[in-house]
């Protein structure tokens, strides 16, 4: 493997010295002269139309200095794939906490008195909450052009018909599962602020993933020009996908600031980021599995019936792509996927962590499991005998261009000392394995995935690389760095980043689908390529050689084997600047080989490129509370390429824990549409209290189209946590888990009734 100077060392992130002193600059940090302080009054109720809103008493309260609801806005719908959502609620509040007005004041306590005396007149109406109960014949219309609720169905059948593949299995399993919701839970919570200018000149500081995207959705529902806005990501405290879309705070902030004439920042409670903002969905998954006595599968069937809450938001994508996990990691001969994603009388749900992999995979790995007790076969091996290999094409048509998977299972079953575990557990202690594949980039239903990248080298033998890329705390900052330094073959220090600023850097469109590494990392390449390339004219006539021979190694420039005889970098860059006046520049634009989805069919390459792995749990149950205890993780992924192999350790330790997270704890609880434990208080997330040890390694398959044979990692490491968790569940007790969060209660139960023998 070729060795190199920057890219596959472990570097510390480019902005770890302001993070952890507190010299970043985030979203709230920001405060201008004469700021205003916005706040959003919510409905109360989960359904209902709006009659009248009579915002007069509120205008007149001393300090309040503007004040919109949905009649003053456009009345513009808007969202990713089917406009569902009013910026500010027109028609109705679909929803306990949609958003009805927007206050700006002097002080944010000014502002929420404000709220109280907005007279909203509402006509309460029928509310659902189940999707089940939402598709049936009397369940209320959240959406009047909808019928039945359902905002998206479709059935896709891949490979040989699953009816007649039955008839050709030695052992059929089936069962059903469900996966709950889950909040982000990122530290900072959303926020915007705006500034209007009189000239119509509008900037906003944005926390957001995507600057590219948000901007479409505001020029759309503001209806103002594109050169007029400018959008620009400070330092962003998380995401995991909870930042991608347009929501209020962006968008009141702009209006706010235009009727007041002052900068205005529009901050979320973190009750707000618990209640109103965007969540994992909930999916209810009944699966069937077919297979041979010799371990092969033979056949998948599936049903999905996933909660959409009130907006589409990313839910088809995220449905469509569920069933996509299906296909992508075994060898089968038959898929079959019957999905159905139905609207609810609750917050929407939308991107995170994962994308609907996460909870198709929960099921299909816990089946899995089942499959191999059936045959009598060890879970492990099962895997390795259907695992998908390198060069091979899965029935929905996504060509496998590196896979280690078979080396990740393998390192993991060594690591964890599986067969001496399996064989003689510990009582109330068991092993669980599950594996995974994932993105490197998704075009699902978009016309392109593409980044750009432009560099721009200084007379003083320096470079500044300018991306749209945002770095929302992945490392992918640090990354892009390694990257352009590597190839103009300058220590890594000499690269100054700037990035995610819609007026200052080219076209990206932001962190999601684990997609920057591949794509925004090869457009850097091809840009840092560029100003090389130019740089090597010059240098070349200097050298008296074609420019083919220059070499970029050590700050260095010179003909190959002749390192003494060349320039220092900042002596080249000097002599472009001399001789022609030119400042060296480079560009580069890179768009992946995906494919859009054929929506008939569900068949396409969506991503480049797919990282795989495998993860064992070890896990331990209390009898006296039944409550499970990790113990250890073991944890192998091929990610290609490791341009950095600390960033990446830290990506598996933050995603197993809010796999913990999604398999033990997190849960939003409603009553009625309210949300019962919106704080940090009364929502569990894993704490440092119950991490566990992480034992992480790399498997390197280098991609062959991949930046240096990089792939992404940063969402796949979550994806078979709550699977693996529950099958060492299962191994420590015998009790099967369908649900997750797992119910200590359930395991508890289940405990009772072995111990009676019944």
């Amino acid at each position: 493997m070729t060795t190199y100077a920057t890219v596959g060392k472990e570097v510390p992130r480019v902005d770890g010295g302001s993070q952890v002193t507190g010299e970043a600059i985030f979203c709230a940090d920001l405060f201008m002269k004469g700021m205003l302080y916005g706040k959003i009054l919510r409905s109360p109720h989960p359904h209902a139309r709006i009659r009248s809103i009579d915002t007069s008493k509120a205008r007149k309260l001393y300090g309040v200095r503007a004040v919109v609801t949905g009649a003053d806005t456009l009345g513009v719908k808007y969202g990713p794939f089917t406009s569902d959502e009013y910026p500010l609620a027109v028609d109705k509040a679909r929803f306990i906490g949609d958003e009805i007005a927007a206050v700006a004041a002097d002080r944010a306590d000014i502002a929420e008195e404000a709220l109280e005396l907005i007279e909203v007149d509402y006509e309460i109406l029928p509310a659902v909450f189940d999707p089940f109960e939402a598709t049936g014949p009397n369940a209320p219309a959240i959406h009047d052009h909808v019928k039945n609720n359902i905002a998206y169905a479709s059935v896709f059948q891949w490979g040989s018909p699953v009816d007649e593949l039955s008839k050709e299995c030695d052992v059929i399993v089936e069962d059903g599962f469900k996966t709950h919701s889950q909040v982000h839970s990122y530290l900072e919570p959303h926020c915007s602020v705006a500034t209007w200018d009189q000239n119509g000149n509008i900037t906003l500081w944005a926390s957001t993933q995507g600057p590219y995207y948000l901007k479409l959705d505001l020029l759309k529902t503001l209806g103002i020009p594109e050169h007029k806005l400018r959008i620009i990501k400070p330092s962003v405290g998380g995401g995991f996908g909870g930042k991608r879309d347009l929501l209020e705070p962006s968008f009141c902030a702009i209006l706010l600031s235009k009727l007041s004439g002052r900068p205005v920042k529009v901050e979320y409670t973190r009750e707000e980021e618990y209640t109103v903002t965007r969540h994992r969905h909930s999916m209810n998954i009944h699966l069937k599995i077919g297979a041979r006595k010799d371990g092969k599968f033979v056949f998948f069937d599936c049903r999905n019936v996933v909660d959409n809450g009130a907006f589409n938001s990313r839910g088809p994508a995220i449905t469509f792509y569920a069933g996509q996990a299906l296909a992508s990691l075994y060898r089968v001969q038959g898929v079959r996927y019957d999905c159905k994603l139905v609207y609810t009388n609750t917050s929407a749900g939308g991107a995170f962590r994962g994308f609907g992999n996460l909870q198709m995979r929960f099921a299909l790995e816990s089946m899995v499991d089942m499959v191999s007790q059936k045959l009598g076969m060890d879970p492990l091996d099962l895997r390795l005998a259907n695992v998908v290999e390198t060069g091979m094409t899965t029935l929905d048509k996504k060509r496998v261009t590196s896979c280690g998977l078979r080396e990740c299972i393998e390192k993991v079953r060594d690591s964890s000392r599986w067969r001496e575990k399996r064989e003689k557990p510990k009582k109330l202690r068991g092993v669980g394995i599950a594996c995974y594949d994932y993105v490197s980039g998704f075009r699902a239903f978009f016309p392109h995935d593409s980044s750009s990248a432009n560099i721009k080298i200084n007379d003083d033998g320096s470079a500044i690389l300018f991306t749209g890329a945002s770095d929302i705390g992945q490392g992918s900052d640090t990354v892009l760095c390694q990257i352009a330094a590597e190839v103009l073959g300058i220590d890594m220090e000499r690269v100054k980043i700037v990035s995610a600023d819609t007026e200052m850097t080219p076209l990206d469109l932001g962190s999601y689908g684990s997609r920057v590494t591949f794509v925004a990392g090869n457009a850097v390449k091809l840009a840092a390529l560029e100003a090389r390339d130019r740089l090597a004219q010059f240098v070349a006539g200097e050298l008296g050689v074609t420019p083919g021979a220059i070499r970029f190694e050590k700050n260095r420039v010179f003909a190959a084997g002749t390192p003494e005889k060349g320039l220092s970098f900042q002596e080249a860059t000097r002599l472009a600047l001399n001789k022609e006046g030119l400042i060296v520049m480079g560009r580069g634009t890179y768009d992946p080989p995906s494919e859009m989805i054929n929506l008939k069919t569900g068949e396409g390459q969506v991503s480049p490129a797919y990282s795989y792995g495998a993860q064992i749990a070890e896990v331990e149950v209390n009898p006296e509370s039944g409550e499970v205890s990790i113990v250890k993780v073991y944890s192998a992924t091929d990610c290609g390429f490791a341009l950095n192999p600390l960033s990446i350790k830290g990506q598996a330790e933050g995603s197993i824990v809010c796999a913990m997270g999604m398999s033990l704890y997190e849960r939003p609880y409603c009553d009625g549409g309210k949300i019962l434990n919106p704080s940090f208080l009364d929502y569990h997330i894993p704490t440092s209290m119950e991490m566990p040890e992480i034992d992480s390694q790399i498997v390197e398959s280098l991609d062959p189209e991949g930046p240096f044979g990089a792939k992404g990692v940063s969402e796949g490491y979550q994806v078979p946590g709550a699977p693996a968790i529950a099958n060492a569940v299962y191994h420590a007790t015998g009790i099967r888990i369908r649900e997750v969060p797992v119910n200590p209660e359930e395991i508890l139960k289940g405990l009772e009734k072995q111990a009676k023998g019944s």
